[in-house]
C-alpha cells in the first residue's frame, strides 16, 4: 500500500517545523526522496561493477559466453517471475533487466569505456531510473487521480478509489476507503463485494463493507481471511449471576473474540430504548439452541418473570428450563391465553409505572416502593415456533403488543423460521424493531429479518443455510452498527448446565408481581390461576390428595385407598363386613317390631351472599383463624369448607389462595398443593 493522504500532511508539518527551527531541511528532503533512490543506487552500482569485471574478466571467451548466457536467463527469470504481476509491471521490469545486464556484459568485456557505452551508459541509466520514479508516483496518486493498491481495486470495479487509512491484525484488515466523488458510492462497493472475496480467495461472509457515518464517499472495508467461529463454543456461564435484567445478555461471541450482547429493557441515559426480537432461522440453523443460551441467561437475574409459549413442540425445546418459567403453554388454549393476558397485563403496568412516577421501567421497579407495595420485575413474552401461534390466531395477533409493551416493561421475542409475509404481517415485523437471524434458505428469506443496508454490508446468512448451526446476526438496540453485519457464534448450551441455571438460581428467580398477576387472573381466569407448574429437577410432583367427607384412611380400617385418575379416593372394602356370613337377597324382610321417630330436620341455615370484597376479607379472617389455631401449613382444601359460607364456589377460593401467595402471605413448599403461612410482619 502507498503512503496515505495523512501522512503526506505530516510530512508537510514536519516541514514548516524544520523551517521554523532554521534546519532540518536536509533531513526532510532526504527522508521525501528514499522512496525514488533504488532505481539511481541500483544504476550507479551496475556502473561501478562493470570495472573490476572488465579488470579481470578481459579477453576470456568463456567468460563473455557465460555473462551472455547469465544476461538471458536473468531476463526470462524475470519475465517468468512478474507473471502474477501486471502485463504493464511484467514488460517494465524485463525490459530494464535486459537493458542493464547487456550493458554490463559488453562493458566486462571490451571495457565501459568503449565505443558507445559510456554514452549509452549515462543516458540509459538515468533514463530507466526515472521510468522507476514516475511509475512510482502514478501508482502513489498524489494528485489523487488513480488507485493507491497496486491496482487491485481497480481489478474489481472500484476505480480511482483511495485507501486512506489501514489496520491490520492477526485475523483481520480494515481499510478505509475515499471513493472518487461523483462516480462511485457504497452501493458500488456493496455490489462488488463478491468480486472482492474472489480476487482475495476468501469466503463471502469473510468480506464486510461499513458506510461512514460523517461523509457518503467513504467506506471501511473489512476483510476477515479465517473462519474462527467454525468450532463448537460452549457456554462459558452466567454473565451477571444474580443481576439485573438490565445487565447486558451474552448469547455468544464475534470472530474477532468481542462477547455478542443483548438488552431487554431500555436505558434512558445511553438513549435506547426496550427491545423487542425477530429470532428467525431455516431447521437445523441453532436457532433454537441460541435461544436457549439466551433463556438460560436471563433465568439467572433476580428482577425478570418469563413467560413462554412453544404449541408446536411443547416440552421439547423448552423442557430444561420449564421449572424457572413463570408461566409455560405447551399448547395452542393455553398459548391463546397467554396472549390474552399479555395484552391485558399491558395497560396495568403502564399504570402501575406511571404512578410511581416511573417513565419506563428500570431496576427500580423490581424493589418495594416507597409506600410498602412490592415491586414489579420486568416480564419476557417468549414466543417458539410462533408461526403456529399467528396461524391459529391472527397474523397481527402480536403488533398491538410490540406496539405497546415497551412501556410497560415488556419485551416481546417472536421466533420462527420464516417470517415472510404469508406468516406475519409487516406490521409485526416493523415494530419488534431487533432481529436475530440465523441461517436462512434464500436471500429473499434473510430480507424478512435484515435490512437492506445490513445485506448490502455483507450480511449473508443465506450462504450458511443450516449447514452452519448456531451462526449468526444481531442487530439490535445496544448493538453497534459496526457488528450488525459481522457473523457471531451462539454459545451451546447442554441440559446439564440448563438443569444448574434452574436449580442454582431458584432462590434469586423474581416472583410475579400482583399487578400483572391480577390482570392475568381477571382475563383468563382459571387459565392463568392453574397454570401448571413444574417442579425443580429431583423433586417429585405429588397430587393433591382428595378424601370423602366424614372419612380419614388413617384411622377407619374400612376403608382401601385406590388410585383413580390421578387421585386417591377411599372406598368400603366389602369383605369385612358381616364376614362368614350369607345374605339371601330374596328373603322377606322381618316385620317391624318397634318404631323410632326421628327429630325433624332443622330449617336450612339462608345462605348469605358476599361481595367479591367481603368475602375477599372473610378469607383473610379465616387464613387468621388458621394462625390463632397454630397452623403452619395449609392448603385449598382446608378452604373448602368455607365456600358455602362466603356463596363462593371452589374455583374463586384457589384463586383467592393465589393471591395469598403474590401477596406473599402464603409461600409454597415442595408438597404441591400446600403452602406455608407467613405472618403479616414477615409478609410486609
Amino acid at each position: 500500500m502507498s503512503r496515505t493522504q495523512t501522512e503526506e500532511q505530516q510530512y508537510d508539518v514536519q516541514l514548516r517545523n524544520a523551517q521554523g527551527d532554521g534546519g532540518g531541511v536536509g533531513e526532510y528532503l532526504l527522508h521525501r526522496a528514499k522512496p525514488h533512490l533504488p532505481p539511481w543506487l541500483a544504476g550507479v552500482g551496475t556502473g561501478l561493477a562493470s570495472l573490476p569485471a572488465h579488470y579481470f574478466w578481459n579477453g576470456e571467451a568463456g567468460v563473455t559466453a557465460g555473462l551472455t548466457l547469465a544476461s538471458v536467463a536473468l531476463t526470462g527469470l524475470t519475465w517468468w517471475a512478474g507473471r502474477n504481476t501486471t502485463q504493464q509491471r511484467r514488460l517494465h521490469s524485463a525490459v530494464t533487466v535486459a537493458a542493464a545486464s547487456t550493458w554490463f556484459t559488453a562493458a566486462s568485456i571490451a571495457g565501459p569505456s568503449a565505443g558507445p557505452l559510456g554514452e549509452l551508459f549515462f543516458i540509459g541509466a538515468p533514463a530507466l531510473a526515472l521510468s522507476w520514479n514516475i511509475r512510482q508516483i502514478l501508482r502513489r496518486n498524489v494528485d489523487g487521480g488513480g488507485s493507491a493498491d497496486g491496482g487491485f481495486l481497480e481489478k474489481v470495479g472500484l476505480a480511482k478509489t483511495q485507501v486512506v487509512r489501514s489496520e491490520v491484525g492477526p485475523n483481520k484488515a480494515s481499510f478505509d476507503l475515499q471513493l472518487p466523488r461523483g462516480e462511485l458510492t457504497s452501493s458500488d462497493v456493496s455490489k462488488n463485494l463478491e468480486r472482492i472475496a474472489g480476487a482475495l480467495d476468501v469466503p463471502k461472509t469473510a468480506v464486510r463493507m461499513m458506510e461512514s457515518a460523517d461523509s457518503a464517499s467513504r467506506v471501511t472495508l473489512t476483510v476477515v481471511p479465517l473462519d474462527l467461529l467454525k468450532n463448537t463454543v460452549p457456554c462459558p456461564g452466567p454473565s451477571h449471576p444474580g443481576g439485573s435484567i438490565a445487565d447486558p445478555v451474552v448469547v455468544g461471541i464475534y470472530e474477532d473474540g468481542t462477547e455478542a450482547v443483548i438488552y431487554f429493557p431500555g436505558d434512558p441515559k445511553n438513549a435506547r430504548n426496550a427491545a423487542h426480537f425477530l429470532v428467525m432461522g431455516m431447521t437445523g440453523s441453532g436457532k433454537s439452541e441460541g435461544g436457549l443460551t439466551a433463556l438460560a441467561e436471563v433465568l439467572t437475574r433476580r428482577d425478570v418473570i418469563v413467560w413462554a409459549s412453544d404449541p408446536a413442540k411443547a416440552e421439547q425445546t423448552l423442557g430444561p428450563l420449564l421449572p424457572a418459567l413463570d408461566w409455560a403453554a405447551l399448547d395452542m388454549a393455553s398459548t391463546k391465553a397467554m396472549v390474552e393476558a399479555l395484552r391485558a397485563a399491558i395497560p396495568v403496568r403502564t399504570a402501575w409505572l406511571a404512578k410511581y412516577g416511573y417513565k419506563q421501567w428500570e431496576p427500580a421497579c423490581a424493589e418495594v416502593q416507597a409506600d410498602g407495595s412490592p415491586g414489579m420485575p420486568y416480564l419476557i413474552g417468549w414466543f417458539e415456533e410462533a408461526a403456529k401461534t399467528i396461524r391459529e390466531i391472527d397474523d397481527d395477533v402480536f403488533t398491538g403488543i410490540a406496539q405497546e409493551a415497551r412501556s410497560a416493561g415488556v419485551s416481546l421475542v417472536v421466533s420462527m423460521q420464516r417470517a415472510s409475509g404469508n406468516q406475519v404481517s409487516t406490521d409485526t415485523r416493523a415494530s419488534l424493531g431487533s432481529s436475530w437471524c440465523h441461517g436462512v434458505r434464500t436471500e429473499g428469506d434473510a430480507r424478512f429479518a435484515l435490512d437492506d443496508d445490513v445485506l448490502d454490508a455483507g450480511a449473508a446468512p443465506h450462504v450458511w443455510k443450516d449447514k452452519k448451526p448456531g451462526y449468526s446476526y444481531l442487530v439490535a438496540n445496544g448493538v453497534p452498527e459496526t457488528f450488525w453485519a459481522t457473523p457471531l457464534r451462539d454459545y451451546l448450551s447442554g441440559t446439564d448446565y440448563l438443569t444448574w441455571v434452574v436449580l442454582a438460581f431458584a432462590d434469586t428467580r423474581a416472583a410475579i408481581d400482583p399487578v400483572t398477576a391480577g390482570a392475568a387472573a381477571r382475563t383468563v381466569d382459571r387459565a392463568f390461576t392453574a397454570r401448571p407448574r413444574h417442579p425443580l429437577p429431583g423433586t417429585t410432583d405429588e397430587p393433591e390428595t382428595t378424601v370423602h367427607d366424614g372419612y380419614d384412611p388413617d384411622e377407619d380400617d374400612d376403608l382401601d385407598e385406590q388410585e383413580y385418575d390421578g387421585r386417591t379416593l377411599a372406598v368400603v372394602d366389602e369383605d369385612d363386613e358381616g364376614e362368614g356370613e350369607f345374605v339371601d337377597p330374596e328373603e322377606e324382610l322381618p316385620e317391624v317390631e318397634h318404631l323410632v321417630e326421628f327429630a325433624q330436620r332443622p330449617p336450612d341455615v339462608p345462605q348469605v351472599k358476599l361481595t367479591a370484597a367481603q368475602a375477599r376479607a372473610a378469607m383473610e379472617d379465616i387464613l387468621e383463624e388458621f394462625e390463632d389455631e397454630g397452623l403452619d401449613m395449609v392448603g385449598p382444601a382446608d378452604f373448602m369448607a368455607h365456600c358455602d359460607r362466603h356463596g363462593r364456589s371452589r374455583s374463586w377460593v384457589s384463586g383467592q389462595v393465589a393471591a395469598f401467595v403474590m401477596a406473599g402471605r402464603l409461600a409454597e413448599t415442595n408438597e404441591v398443593g400446600r403452602y406455608r403461612i407467613v405472618p403479616y410482619r414477615v409478609a410486609a
